[in-house]
């Protein structure tokens, strides 16, 4: 594997020239999507082997700011941090995974300052493209198969980034149908209220041949150009200030476009936070001007903020929407906002801090779902798991990293794999197989793919307590063959069961079973579980010689799942 290159893989330099930076000699971010959407594009007809077109970008979170990928004012200076002219952004596009007619490429964005070497992360994007044959004639593109750790980890979990994207929506729509406008209003300390009418913006573009690719049809990284555009000059209407774009929520591409096409670009003020503003922009398409009847191509959510002279975000204006339509946007921004600021905080609890847990509500759960079943799958992809030991059909294998162990426990029995997950992601039944659970009762059914569980167990705590746990158990049926069947533990907060001083409150971050079918009869069950300081006592104590309770443990999951197996009803799955 020392000389294995993806056959995908796009890499693109570009050194930055006075012509890509904006009225502040900053690396435009119209620029910089221009150039993601071209290395993405040419990775995706890699694989497909024909012209491909986008449909969406994921979320684009700036892990750099702009303004520190700056151009020097003082000839071509460089400085830690200042991306002058003359110096180089470096961009990587691979196929992650193909679906059917779709698939997935990733892109990583960096910088580097060629005085000094050194390089920075800009920001990574998940962009789905569509294969494009001739009109008639539908595309079905090759499967994507991995070899690296990476590969394999991004390969597994491009199902569930496609699953959050498509429960995006319905999320926006529940949160935003219980946030009160008036509310809001009255919690905002500020004296200046700015109406949103006075940041709306429409521009006109016309496409000709040079936006355009060799089938005639827009590039997507140009009508994003000019989407940033539009939305920068609204910003700017709020604040009087030139405003830093911090995120992008989402490009989804609805239609093309063609040379000839003119392009309206809307653009206004959604809502404005304390030291953030999120602006709308949508698209339309139309050929002549007295057409009635527009195309919407594109729409997205941009995120600004305004920073002053020491690089800290400023206080904003308060927005006052307009009724009706504008109320609707005001709320559904803030329930954008409450996701961003959730994922964030989802994404900073680190393994070795207290609680490990996140509080669990409407807001988060499609996140927190896709984050249970990632960390899952990113465990599973990872190389390196050594057999530790063997015991009649029982495997056992072990993971070092840094200050974290890792256990798999490992079986292959007869029983289809459908019927195993449906038995092992049930947690109430947990106690019929695992002594360790004294009780388990499902306290909230989120979905048909996550249910909550409160876990009183029979392990004793260093108090001399009985431990309790509250679980997440997102489960997830294969994307395409070859794909195992998912069932992914993690702890979440809940309101309604708080720690009690009988108990000690357990946590685990990560752990579940995989299930692959093998043959027709045969299934390969998989147990991980990456230890916390609340049961690596525990863990450590069993590995040696696969000790008797672990042992005993999945000679008896075995057991149930045989007794059992012909009491759950399933229908045959077309992958």
């Amino acid at each position: 594997m020392e000389n294995y290159r993806n056959a995908t893989e796009v890499q693109m330099s570009q050194m930055v020239q006075p012509c890509h930076t904006n009225y502040r000699g900053e690396l435009s971010i119209g620029q910089l999507l221009k150039w993601i959407d071209t290395a993405a594009c040419l990775s995706a007809e890699r694989h497909a082997g024909c012209s491909c077109v986008t449909a969406s970008v994921d979320d684009i979170y700036f892990e750099h700011t702009i303004r520190q990928l700056r151009i020097s004012p003082l000839w071509y200076s460089c400085g830690k941090n200042e991306a002058c002219v003359g110096q180089v952004v470096n961009i990587k596009a691979k196929v992650n995974r193909a679906f059917n007619s779709s698939m997935e490429v990733g892109v990583q964005v960096s910088y580097e300052d060629l005085c000094n070497g050194e390089q920075w992360n800009v920001c990574k994007a998940y962009a789905t493209f569509v294969a494009q044959g001739k009109p008639t004639t539908k595309i079905k593109l090759k499967p994507f198969i991995p070899q690296t750790e990476e590969e394999k980890t991004e390969y597994s979990i491009a199902a569930e980034r496609r699953r959050m994207r498509l429960a995006h929506t319905d999320t926006i729509k529940d949160l935003s149908t219980n946030s009160p406008v008036q509310f809001e209003l009255e919690n905002r300390e500020c004296t200046s209220v700015v109406p949103a009418k006075e940041t709306r913006v429409e521009s006109v573009e016309l496409i000709l041949p040079p936006h355009a690719n060799h089938q005639g049809n827009t590039f997507g990284g140009q009508i994003m150009a000019w989407m940033e555009n539009v939305a920068t000059i609204a910003a700017s209407r709020l604040c009087h200030a030139h405003p830093t774009l911090k995120t992008i929520e989402m490009f989804h591409f609805r239609g093309p476009s063609q040379v000839g096409d003119r392009l309206l670009f809307k653009a206004i003020v959604n809502n404005a936070f304390k030291y953030s503003m999120e602006v709308g922009v949508c698209v339309e398409a139309y050929r002549h001007e007295m057409e009635v009847n527009r195309r919407h191509i594109n729409s997205a959510f941009m995120t600004f903020v305004v920073l002053n002279e020491e690089g800290q975000p400023r206080t904003l204006p308060v927005l006052k929407p307009e009724p009706g339509d504008g109320q609707r946007r005001f709320k559904e921004a803030s329930a954008r906002q409450k996701i961003r600021l959730d994922r964030k905080y989802v994404i900073s609890c680190k393994h070795t801090e207290v609680p490990l847990s996140v509080p669990w509500d409407q807001s988060n759960k499609v996140y927190l779902s896709y984050n249970n079943v990632t960390a899952l799958k990113t465990l599973v992809a990872k190389a390196n798991w050594v057999l530790a030991s063997e015991r009649d059909k029982v495997k056992m294998y072990t993971l070092e990293e840094d200050k974290f162990l890792s256990i798999r426990i490992e079986m292959t029995i007869c029983i289809d794999a459908m019927r195993a997950f449906l038995l092992l992601s049930d947690l109430r039944r947990r106690p019929e197989w695992d002594k360790h659970y004294a009780s388990s009762e499902l306290v909230q059914h989120v979905d048909k793919d996550d249910m909550i569980y409160h876990v009183i167990s029979r392990t004793m705590s260093e108090e001399k307590k009985v431990q309790d746990f509250v679980i997440l158990v997102s489960r997830r049926k294969p994307c395409s063959r070859g794909d195992p069947y998912v069932v992914a533990f993690r702890s979440v907060t809940l309101p309604t069961h708080p720690a009690k001083p009988e108990y000690t409150r357990g946590e685990t971050l990560c752990s579940g079973f995989c299930i692959w079918q093998e043959t027709e009869e045969l299934a390969k069950i998989s147990y991980y579980h990456q230890a916390t300081s609340g049961v690596l006592t525990y863990i450590t104590t069993n590995i040696a010689g696969l000790s008797s309770s672990f042992h005993s443990t999945f000679q008896d999951c075995e057991q149930f799942l045989q007794k059992n197996k012909d009491s759950i009803a399933i229908e045959p799955e077309i992958l």
